[in-house]
């Protein structure tokens, strides 16, 4: 009893006192007579389903007020898990190294075929201006009255230095200029045989022929007496008689004086200050 209940108890009478203290027993009474009548109540239930009954209501109690352990994975199971996981994720960073090294591979294989590609290629196009160039060589070997007084016949010759080498020439019509002033005019050719473009097979040396007619009035005089005339052969170039994109295109221009029809020669030789007669052409290194 604390300080407040104890003045409350000061100020109680001896007959309230009295009173309080039988009350108190009474209930002290009534509280250890309940446990007894408990106790009988259980006695006379003790036998048949009631007991057992009873004892299962005691088992369950026992059980409710026990704390159960905290379930636990096995051990074995936690180790076997923690193995087959390592064993995957070592799989997986294997596979994908071999992946990785196999995209490198690829990489540099392409890239080393490409560059062997091309390098073939190159090869291929040295190989091809070596023969279209240094392979070949074309040359003016005369040119000559025709006999309408008006009319000239260029030769050319075209050779393949190398013999065994395959060279397959288009060979188109020689085209003809006349220089006039500081300008050059391109004046009527043709073919002997009335030919377009022809392709040869050039395994040794061949010549072919053109036509051609100056017809300008005035012409410029380099050389007294002399017309300055500018030959023009386009040639298309291969090692094969069917080709894709191994062809070269080469010109070769070569110049030359040329003397007119019905020109006095002995004026010629006076203003040249030479002896004998003029020919009809003086051939000029190309260029």
């Amino acid at each position: 009893m604390n300080a407040a209940d104890d003045h409350a108890l000061k100020k109680l009478s001896a007959a309230d006192k009295d009173a309080l203290i039988a009350r108190l027993w009474h209930d002290l009474q009534d509280e250890r007579a309940r446990p007894r009548e408990l106790e009988r109540r259980l006695a006379l239930h003790a036998d048949g389903p009631a007991q057992d009954g009873g004892e299962l209501l005691k088992r369950l109690q026992m059980a409710g007020t026990r704390k159960q352990p905290p379930r636990q994975a096995p051990a074995g199971f936690g180790l076997s898990l923690g193995r087959a996981l390592d064993f995957v994720s070592a799989r997986v960073l294997i596979a994908i190294a071999i992946l990785i090294a196999l995209v490198f591979g690829l990489d540099f294989a392409v890239g080393r075929y490409q560059q062997y590609r091309l390098g073939q290629k190159r090869l291929a196009e040295l190989r091809l201006q070596h023969a279209a160039y240094e392979g070949m060589f074309v040359e003016v070997v005369k040119v000559a009255y025709e006999p309408d007084q008006k009319s000239y016949r260029l030769t050319m010759k075209v050779t393949n230095v190398e013999p065994g080498r395959p060279l397959f020439v288009m060979q188109s019509p020689v085209r003809v200029f006349e220089q006039i002033g500081l300008s050059w005019k391109e004046v009527p050719s043709r073919d002997p045989d009335g030919q377009g473009a022809r392709v040869i097979n050039l395994a040794d040396a061949q010549t072919f022929e053109s036509i051609f007619e100056p017809n300008l009035a005035e012409w410029t005089e380099l050389i007294p007496g002399y017309m300055h005339i500018r030959f023009e052969a386009n040639s298309l170039i291969s090692e094969r008689s069917e080709p894709d994109d191994d062809i070269i295109d080469r010109t070769d221009r070569y110049y030359v004086y040329l003397k007119p029809h019905g020109a006095d020669d002995n004026a010629i030789r006076k203003r040249m200050h030479t002896k004998g007669d003029p020919p009809v052409y003086l051939p000029m290194p190309p260029h």
